[in-house]
C-alpha cells in the first residue's frame, strides 16, 4: 500500500488565492480601483489562505496534517467570507444610512496606532459602500464571497476526508 498526499488539492487552493490577489492588483493599479479598508481586509485573508496552502503544498500531509492545514483555511475562508458580507451590507445600505468615508489605508498607517487601523479595517467606511465594479450583477465583495465559499467548501472537505491510500 503507498499513501498519497494531498498536494493538488492545496495547489488548487494557492491558485485560486494567487488568482484573485493578480486580479485585484491589476484591479487597483492598472484600472486604478482605490481599495477600501474591507477590501485590504480581505486581501490579507486571501494571503493568509495562500500561505497555509503553500506550507501544505510544500509539507505534502499524508496521515492527518491535511486536517489541520484545512481546518486553518475554513477559518481564514470564514473570516474573509465575514468580511465580504460586511461589505455587501454596506453597499445595501440607503445612502442616508451609509457610514462617513475615513481616511485612506496608507494615511491610517502612517498616523493611527496598529490597533485602530485593525479596527477600523474590520468596521469598514463610507467608501466600502461604493459598486465600482460589477460583472453579471455581482459586485467584488458578492463575488469574493463565492471564492471564499469555495475555499471553505474545500478546506472543510479537507478537515472531513480521511488518509488517502493506493494499493499498489
Amino acid at each position: 500500500m503507498k499513501q498519497t498526499g494531498f498536494r493538488l488539492d492545496f495547489l488548487a487552493s494557492l491558485l485560486i488565492c494567487v488568482l484573485v490577489l493578480a486580479v485585484a492588483l491589476y484591479m487597483e493599479f492598472a484600472m486604478g480601483m482605490d481599495p477600501c479598508m474591507l477590501c485590504m481586509s480581505q486581501r490579507f485573508a486571501y494571503i493568509g489562505i495562500a500561505f497555509i496552502s503553500l506550507l501544505a503544498v510544500l509539507h505534502n500531509p499524508i496521515f492527518g496534517g491535511h486536517k489541520a492545514y484545512g481546518a486553518i483555511i475554513t477559518l481564514l475562508a470564514l473570516g474573509g467570507a465575514a468580511l465580504a458580507v460586511r461589505q455587501l451590507y454596506l453597499q445595501g445600505l440607503p445612502a442616508d444610512q451609509v457610514p462617513a468615508c475615513g481616511p485612506s489605508f496608507d494615511y491610517m498607517l502612517e498616523a493611527f496606532p496598529i490597533t485602530e487601523v485593525i479596527v477600523a479595517m474590520l468596521k469598514g467606511s463610507g467608501s466600502c459602500a461604493e459598486v465600482q465594479w460589477t460583472f453579471m450583477g455581482i459586485s467584488i465583495p458578492g463575488w469574493s464571497l463565492v471564492t471564499y465559499t469555495l475555499l471553505g467548501i474545500n478546506g472543510l472537505r479537507l478537515v472531513i476526508t480521511r488518509t488517502k491510500i493506493v494499493l499498489v
